[in-house]
């Protein structure tokens, strides 16, 4: 298992063959970590935790990629020998309160840096591990599922108006990640809807097949099957289930949005996977012990990751850049709706996409800074279709998709 630097607390404490700043300084442990789970890591916490990991191991830099509107820090880690072409990226706690991917996160971030076994250093010699380990900090701070104005941040992925969402459109454009893992928790609804662990890929339709189909493969035969040896039991986000068939019943969550972050993701040619961690104990334990489980499994399903990473980088490389160069082919249809298990009405297929969108001088000024935030290229009021991202255009341009920013003018001479 690639999170095998996480076995014992030697590894830990052993110097690294690039050696830390400063070599007598331990590991910090996070607050959650002191307390064996009784409480959260708290905001001060976070930060000094990151700080010096950032100035004991050469491996990892920490920046500031935002700011939240009360002010808090937005921050990416970087973990890594060097900028691999293989890139991962792991967004934690979109939602506020939802804090057992934070902590996963933030431990994960410190084991990487200090690991010392052979097959992690070669790992990380070959991929560039991103984390955002609060992504919404003011609500964190406030134990709140959106952020400071009441906005869900995860519903925010095209419009980009939260401080939030435009540091992740930042991270996104700039870093190219091949893989998207964004950790949630969610509240179950006993026997038909209380797994350990759900997860779910992409399912707008205008992620690339190939994208699609590495996404299900990290999902069920690595994500799974690795909570599952650790005794955790999985499902399919979103979907109620007979609890003696196991057959579906109702969908409840989990649609096509192109506004949601694991659908972005795939829209924007990266392998994602949303993974949900149960919130409430099946039996009765303690809040401490309970809050550890809640963490564990998702360093569980973090162990699928990274052998997924490791084993199919070769496969999601060429999957994700055969994905961004397909748009300038400017072929095929663009949906406006419908999902991988939900076919699309007539009305929401664009059959004959334009060859772009023209914008007026106020459209233009209205929407530019979002468009740059995007990666969408365009040459002042003319938005092309022909480019990497050919599928967003018209998600944010048309004005039949169900959440554009401006209705541009389609251009069908070409």
């Amino acid at each position: 298992m690639i999170r095998a630097f996480t076995a014992t607390a030697a590894a830990l404490l052993a110097s690294l063959a690039s050696a830390p700043a400063d070599a007598s300084e331990s590991p910090p442990r996070t607050g959650f970590e002191e307390t064996n789970g009784a409480r959260w890591t708290g905001e001060s916490e976070e930060q000094e935790f990151l700080a010096r990991v950032d100035r004991a191991s050469a491996r990892v830099s920490v920046a500031r990629i935002g700011t939240t509107k009360q002010g808090r820090p937005l921050q990416l880690a970087r973990i890594g020998s060097h900028l691999a072409p293989n890139r991962v990226l792991l967004v934690c706690s979109q939602h506020g309160d939802e804090p057992s991917g934070r902590e996963a996160c933030l431990t994960t971030i410190r084991d990487l840096a200090y690991a010392t076994d052979r097959q992690t250093r070669r790992f990380l010699d070959r991929t560039t591990v991103f984390v955002v380990p609060t992504a919404n900090p003011d609500g964190r701070a406030a134990d709140t599922r959106g952020n400071s104005d009441g906005v869900d941040v995860n519903r925010d992925h095209l419009a980009l108006q939260t401080a939030e969402a435009r540091a992740m459109a930042t991270v996104l454009r700039d870093q190219h990640p091949d893989v998207v893992y964004d950790l949630h928790e969610y509240t179950p609804t006993p026997k038909y809807y209380d797994k350990d662990l759900f997860d779910l890929w992409p399912r707008n339709l205008n992620t690339d097949e190939t994208v699609h189909d590495e996404a299900e493969t990290l999902s069920q035969e690595y994500v799974r099957p690795a909570a599952g040896r650790a005794g955790y039991t999985t499902g399919t986000y979103g979907i109620w289930t007979d609890p003696v068939t196991g057959d579906p019943i109702k969908q409840t969550a989990g649609d096509g949005q192109e506004r949601i972050l694991r659908n972005m993701s795939g829209v924007k040619h990266a392998v994602g996977l949303l993974i949900e961690s149960r919130v409430d104990p099946l039996t009765d334990v303690d809040e401490a012990a309970n809050n550890r489980r809640r963490v564990d499994s998702q360093l569980a399903a973090l162990d699928g990751l990274f052998d997924f990473t490791d084993e199919h980088r070769a496969q999601v490389e060429t999957a994700t850049g055969t994905a961004r160069h397909a748009g300038y082919a400017d072929s095929g249809p663009i949906y406006l709706g419908g999902a991988d298990n939900d076919p699309p009405e007539p009305s929401e297929v664009i059959q004959d996409p334009p060859c772009g969108y023209r914008l007026t001088d106020d459209q233009y000024t209205e929407v530019k800074d979002e468009l740059a935030l995007h990666g969408v290229r365009s040459w002042g009021g003319y938005v092309p279709l022909r480019q990497p991202l050919r599928a967003l255009v018209p998600l944010l341009l048309d004005a039949r998709a169900p959440y554009h920013l401006t209705s541009g003018e389609p251009v069908t001479d070409c």
